[in-house]
């Protein structure tokens, strides 16, 4: 093992491998090994430009002779070493003797550290594991590679971010997490520890992380190198900082998105979407985006109206415009074969291929991905696109299927432009977001938003709004998808919703359901977008099996605010207005996401570091700086359970009862208030206007 220094940059040769240590920005490092001769130039999440850092680089020779050899005359057997240190502002990577890799703050307190266990040297604890911290073990037959990260796990430790995985745990200290993509599952494999660091796992490749208590492991199936990004700070908003100037922060969120969104699994009609529409404005209720679901075309992959459904589009967008409604329209990634693009997307490559087997997927018609890896895939999608709704007035797109969704998860079988599946497939729904970004940029658009399922790390950059697919209707689902958006937001996506009432299962004259719908509507509204969606049963029947040689889609049942009972109406347009009314303090935190990287809804350690009561509260969240939210997520009760940080003082927003911080409190729940629990005086207009 031999270290060098070239520039600002560290190397670590040993043997056919060669590791680098760069410093990437403030308090930041990223770390490279590869088996090749060449490193692999992608640079995946890390496209941003960053500060230039020259580390202060110090070499300390100590001795490591084994105790018992230390005396003259064992002289012949004395032996010396090296120890690397590189400090980058408040982190600090120290190279031992042997190669090994550890991370301190500027308290000289460590961080995290490489999981070795060998017993090459005896001077210091060994086993005869002949466990090694990182592996590349080249893949038979390729010149790729399977590859293994091993680090210290801690007792103390907690994992945060991660994206988004539908289980109730947001600590994911403990867990084993797929590193793909799934419907309703999105890997952004960054977390903040709580004890003081940032890590991004800097690779697409299907693999897994688990957080156990032995120790921290990263596998990637096969890849051509080692990147990972490693930052820290004294909060976790420096931390936060830092990982975002690195990859990338959300725009600023257009007005539209701020507002509420009407949606239903679908609108089956431009007569059908403009009549909720109208009756919306007609009650005088605020409405700033609706959308048209998928299948309004004629065939997957025509991105165009069906204009037997819709037959004047253009006059629509209008009149929504000038009631100050943005259309939303769905896009799929899937290209039917009679569709008239898929024969130019095929003979250019467009396509996601296979290794072996059929490439054709068969719901609703033989259809094929396109690839979003691809940048000519990319403009070619945006450009049909452009010319069939952009030209109407669409300014705002639904990009489904992100994963994409397979019908079969055979991520050896799949091959993209950037690369195999195995290698690459979790960029898919970046590159997705990125032609449209990129699309609408260039076409002159300043406010850009696409609501996207799924995303990776580095989405955020181009205007992503993931939303959390295509969930189940129970309380159990909502309770996932609080830890799920919490995730996110400590993932470094800021914007974020999922579908209020569920996705699936939700029937809309079971008093149970309207009872789910009413508490996760009114969390819906403290939400970084307040969007209403599903598919609601019983379904409507087909007119019509098929239509011009095409399977038709029918619809769920009605899903607006009036569709749940003249009961339960007045409470969910409670929720509408009670949106408009802290829309200023909405655009405050959008714009602190925009210039900070900041999470819109965050865990309460996020504004309480101090507080270890706040590390292990999972169950609320704070909404920006102000506001601590107490979702309702069990059925028939009618107080909440509330633990409320130390350091502030809280005032009940519909009580008006003002509480010391540092306790647990009970306050009322009834059907139609979510407890808000206001900080250290601030008066928002949520119970009164």
């Amino acid at each position: 093992m031999r270290v060098e220094q070239h520039g600002s940059r560290m190397i670590i040769h040993s043997g056919i491998t060669q590791l680098w240590i760069d410093p990437w920005g403030r308090d930041s490092f990223r770390i490279r090994m590869t088996g090749e001769p060449e490193m692999d130039a992608h640079d995946w999440a890390l496209t941003e430009p960053v500060e230039a850092i020259t580390p202060v680089v110090t070499v300390e020779e100590i001795d490591t002779t084994d105790p018992w050899y230390k005396t003259e005359e064992y002289a012949h057997y004395h032996q010396k070493g090296k120890v690397y240190t590189i400090v980058n502002g408040k982190l600090t990577v120290k190279i031992n003797e042997e190669g090994w890799l550890s991370f301190w703050n500027q308290k000289g307190e460590l961080l995290t550290e490489e999981y070795w266990r060998n017993r090459n040297r005896i001077h210091r604890y060994s086993t005869s594991l002949r466990i090694p911290a990182r592996e590349l073990k080249p893949i038979p037959g390729t010149t790729d590679f399977a590859l293994t990260a091993l680090f210290e796990a801690y007792d103390d430790e907690m994992i945060f971010g991660m994206g988004q995985y539908q289980d109730k745990h947001l600590n994911k200290k403990g867990a084993t997490l797929e590193l793909c993509h799934r419907n309703s599952q999105a890997s952004v494999p960054f977390f903040i520890s709580s004890r003081g660091y940032g890590f991004l796992w800097n690779n697409p490749a299907i693999g897994t992380a688990t957080f156990a208590t032995n120790r921290t492991e990263w596998k990637a199936r096969s890849t051509k190198k080692l990147d990972y990004y490693i930052t820290c700070g004294d909060t976790p908003a420096q931390i936060e900082y830092n990982y975002t100037a690195a990859t990338g922060r959300t725009p600023m969120m257009p007005e539209y998105g701020m507002g509420y969104w009407q949606c239903k699994l679908r609108y089956r009609t431009q007569d059908e979407l403009m009549a909720v529409a109208r009756k919306h404005k007609a009650m005088g209720l605020p409405l700033d985006a609706i959308v048209v679901d998928f299948f309004h075309w004629t065939r997957q992959g025509d991105f165009k109206f069906e204009p037997l459904d819709w037959p004047d589009p253009d006059a629509m967008v209008k009149e929504l415009k000038d009631m100050g409604v943005e259309t939303v329209v769905s896009v799929w990634p899937t290209i039917d074969e009679k569709s008239e693009n898929f024969g130019t997307m095929a003979d250019h490559g467009y396509i996601v291929r296979t290794d072996r087997g059929t490439d054709v997927s068969t719901w609703m018609g033989a259809t094929h991905y396109f690839d979003a890896t691809h940048p000519g895939a990319q403009k070619f999608v945006w450009e049909r696109c452009k010319e069939n709704y952009y030209k109407k007035g669409i300014r705002c797109f639904w990009l489904d299927e992100a994963e994409p969704e397979y019908n079969c998860y055979e991520f050896d079988n799949y091959r993209y432009f950037a690369g195999p599946a195995l290698q690459t497939s979790n960029v898919y729904p970046v590159g997705y977001a990125k032609g449209f970004y990129d699309g609408l940029k260039e076409a002159g658009e300043t406010e850009i938003m696409s609501l996207t399922r799924c995303a990776w790390a580095g989405s955020q950059k181009y205007a992503v709004l993931a939303w959390s697919g295509d969930i189940y209707s129970s309380f159990r689902a909502m309770r996932e998808q609080l830890q799920a958006g919490l995730s996110m937001q400590m993932a470094g996506i800021p914007w974020w919703t999922s579908d209020i009432g569920g996705f699936m299962g939700g029937d809309i004259s079971d008093p149970a359901f309207k009872e789910l719908l009413l508490r996760w509507f009114a969390w819906g509204c403290f939400n970084p977008v307040f969007r209403m969606h599903g598919e609601r049963s019983p379904w409507y029947e087909r007119e019509q099996e098929y239509r011009n040689g095409v399977r038709q889609m029918s619809s769920g049942r009605d899903n607006e605010v009036w569709a749940f009972g003249e009961e339960n109406t007045p409470i969910l347009c409670k929720y509408l207005f009670i949106r408009e009314r802290i829309r200023p303090y909405v655009r405050q935190l959008m714009q602190d996401a925009h210039e900070t990287g900041a999470p819109v809804m965050r865990p309460l350690f996020y504004d309480f570091p101090q507080d270890k009561a706040a590390w292990q509260t999972e169950d609320c969240y704070m909404f920006g700086p102000d506001m601590l939210v107490a979702p309702v997520m069990e059925p028939g009760v009618t107080e909440r359970s509330i633990y409320l940080p130390e350091g502030a003082t809280w005032k009940d927003a519909y009580t008006g009862k003002v509480y010391d911080g540092g306790r647990t409190v009970t306050v009322p729940a009834p059907i139609d208030v979510i407890p808000v629990m206001l900080r250290d005086g601030k008066d928002y207009p949520i119970y009164h206007e």
